[in-house]
């Protein structure tokens, strides 16, 4: 009699099993029902398809997917395993004449769709066959707290109980959390099931999410500089995988695409092109991939944050099958979390299911947020423990990091948050914090809190960057529910007690500066259209380096352009006056003042403390850095703005006490500081005196 390793040589071609298998197998064959969770990759299949063809009898493969059973049974058949497939695709007679087939011993393995067990009469045909085993892939699909629910998998439970010969029953599944595992034993009604989690751990995956980049300019780089490999690229919606497909089909590369609008043969054309290697690339929605076997797909790219870790682990692991080292890149922006809601809008009904997606939407944004190792995040989300901290293989890992202290941001927000009484989201939280004069924020009055405008150094983007980073540190939490309410833990509330401080991780080449993206597409744009006219290349004309820096610094007259690193003489003579005019033209009256990029030796301290401010640094963390006491750090500000600067006064006078100040002036002078401060309440200090004096020029 065979054995399974025997079974696994001769068909497959293997000398021995891959970690679990062998485990997973034996407790098939020793009679056992059997639920394994293993990650896309592992060789799920294997783990079924050896025990099939060791039993006597038939195996039935339940199955989600058209393109699934065909491309196993297809691979099944040039191996020598007899098998075939069972699903809407054909026609009443086909599918008697296939179960006829099965009763003779034609096939030892039939893959069969969920929703077959609806109909009393497939029933009936199958009391024909002698089936010692059924495998339930995709074993989630039954469960609704699953990332991909399929009510036709409530069906199967009773479909077993039919069969006289008592089947041994296996469920396998690559994502599924502990609580879904649970589900999945109860709803199946396995029988003591031995239960093996073979590790979600793909060590030849390296993860990286890529924030606040542009999208298109970055996949276009990328797959330049990986031409001739193999990638998938989903993206969240159909009209979406069309501009993609359009966009790189126009660049000259070889691309497909899938989704469920196209017509069923479009669809089969192109997945066969990219499976046959005919194109490289293929641009999806989530509809593609579930079954395929393509072993050599280098990189995976989520152009839109998918819902849930779930959906994401098991289609970034459709990267790098063969064991090779291949790439998954999340590309996310704060949009993508808005089409994720309404899309689960749109499809859901059920309040408790859709409170229970809504919270994994937010483990998705939390994993795009968090500045700690993205593989543990992911195996831990999976219930795996003993995770090492540094997995040298995503790009929290691989980045060279400093580790800042945002205690003090931290603090602001989460008094902040305590005194709107823990009863808002993110955005207002982030609108009061900035000291925007939101409607909203007027008619609630949070305009009089202590903490309005505490971080209006920062844009609100920042702020809510940075509110998403303590989220996924467990600073805070959000409530459930499409409008999430933002509350501390006992984490965030030990911090206020000053019991805990707090660090973020900043990648040193790549630390986030008050650069205007949309500024850069605007100059980038005069650039090429100089370029053009001239030419030449646009770096020719400036740098990337240089149109930065302009963004960065704002030069508003050509001796502040003159100081940007890459513009000479020449260059400032022949384009410098387009590009002050377009930056003019872009900021607007609106535009805050610019800092003036530093000649290093030359620059004065009041200076340098102000392009510090500038570029968002709290004025607590100037005086640390600069080693100067906090008076000293404010005398610097008030002074650039007494010559010329603009600065934001509410970071200096508290709210209410700008007209008592100033009424106190009308009434003494402003020659002399101490007969106004005696005049004032004794909660005004001298800086903000001297602030008000300063800002009306008095």
């Amino acid at each position: 009699m065979e054995t399974s390793i025997q079974v696994l040589k001769k068909y497959f071609g293997y000398d021995s099993f891959r970690a679990g298998q062998q485990k997973i197998i034996d407790s098939i064959l020793g009679g056992s029902d059997t639920f394994a969770v293993m990650p896309t990759g592992a060789g799920k299949s294997i783990c079924y398809q050896v025990p099939a063809m060791l039993f006597s009898g038939i195996t039935i493969v339940i199955s989600p997917l058209i393109s699934l059973m065909k491309d196993q049974v297809d691979t099944l058949s040039s191996i020598g395993i007899p098998a075939s497939f069972i699903n809407s695709s054909l026609s009443n007679m086909e599918v008697q004449n296939r179960i006829e087939r099965a009763a003779r011993g034609d096939y030892k393995l039939i893959y069969v769709a969920p929703e077959r067990f609806e109909a009393g009469s497939f029933l009936e045909l199958t009391r024909s066959l002698c089936i010692s085993f059924i495998a339930i892939d995709e074993a989630h699909c039954v469960s609704q707290w699953g990332h991909d629910f399929r009510p036709g998998y409530r069906n199967i439970p009773g479909f077993i109980e039919s069969i006289k010969s008592n089947p041994v029953v296996g469920a396998f599944t690559a994502t599924a959390t502990e609580n879904v595992r649970i589900d999945v034993i109860n709803l199946l009604k396995l029988k003591n099931p031995n239960v093996f989690v073979t590790g979600f751990n793909r060590e030849n995956l390296t993860f990286s999410v890529i924030r606040d980049e542009n999208k298109t300019d970055f996949l276009l780089k990328y797959i330049n500089n990986n031409k001739g490999k193999s990638g998938i690229i989903y993206a969240a919606t159909r009209k979406e995988v069309d501009n993609l497909h359009s966009i790189l089909t126009k660049k000259g590369f070889l691309v497909g695409k899938y989704h469920a609008g196209m017509n069923e043969k479009d669809r089969i054309e192109n997945q066969d092109d990219f499976i046959y290697d005919n194109k490289h690339i293929i641009i999806a929605t989530n509809a593609f991939g579930m079954g395929i076997d393509k072993s050599n797909v280098r990189y995976v790219i989520h152009y839109n944050m998918p819902r849930n870790i779930e959906s994401y682990y098991q289609e970034a692991g459709r990267a790098g099958r063969d064991g090779e080292a291949s790439e998954c890149i999340l590309l996310f922006s704060a949009q993508d979390v808005f089409i994720q809601k309404f899309l689960l809008e749109q499809t859901l009904l059920n309040p408790d299911r859709k409170n229970n997606e809504y919270k994994k939407l937010q483990n998705m944004v939390d994993y795009c947020h968090t500045d700690r190792c993205l593989r543990q995040y992911i195996l831990k989300y999976f219930g795996e423990e003993n995770v090492p901290d540094n997995c040298g293989n995503c790009s929290s890992c691989n980045n060279d990091i400093d580790l800042a202290d945002v205690t003090q941001e931290a603090k602001m927000v989460f008094s902040c948050i305590l005194r709107m009484k823990q009863r808002f989201g993110i955005g207002l939280v982030g609108e009061v914090l900035k000291g925007s004069k939101n409607k909203k924020v007027l008619e609630l009055g949070f305009n009089s809190l202590s903490t309005y405008g505490l971080l209006k150094t920062y844009n609100l983007k920042q702020i809510k960057d940075l509110i998403n980073v303590f989220i996924a540190e467990n600073y805070l939490s959000l409530t459930e529910g499409e409008f999430p309410v933002v509350r501390l833990t006992e984490k965030g509330i030990s911090v206020l007690k000053l019991e805990e401080k707090v660090f973020q991780r900043i990648t040193k080449h790549n630390v986030k500066v008050n650069t205007d993206n949309g500024l850069f597409e605007v100059l980038r744009s005069l650039r090429k259209e100089i370029a053009e006219k001239e030419k030449v290349p646009p770096y020719i004309i400036f740098a990337d380096s240089a149109i930065n820096e302009m963004c960065k610094y704002l030069p508003k007259d050509e001796e502040q352009l003159s100081k940007i690193k890459g513009v000479g003489e020449i260059k400032l003579k022949k384009y410098g006056e387009v590009f002050i005019n377009a930056i003019k033209d872009y900021a607007g009256s609106s535009a805050s003042e610019p800092a003036i990029p530093a000649e290093t030796e030359e620059i004065k301290s009041h200076i340098e403390t102000y392009n510090m401010l500038q570029n968002g640094m709290p004025l607590e963390q100037i005086s640390k850095e600069r080693n100067l006491k906090m008076l000293t750090v404010q005398d610097h500000i008030i002074r650039c703005a007494a010559e010329g600067y603009k600065v934001d006064w509410s970071l200096f006078i508290k709210p209410g006490h700008e007209e008592i100040i100033l009424n106190a002036v009308n009434d003494i002078g402003s020659s002399k500081l101490k007969p106004i401060k005696e005049a004032l309440p004794p909660q005004i200090d001298y800086m903000e005196i001297k602030s008000v004096i300063c800002k009306h020029k008095l």
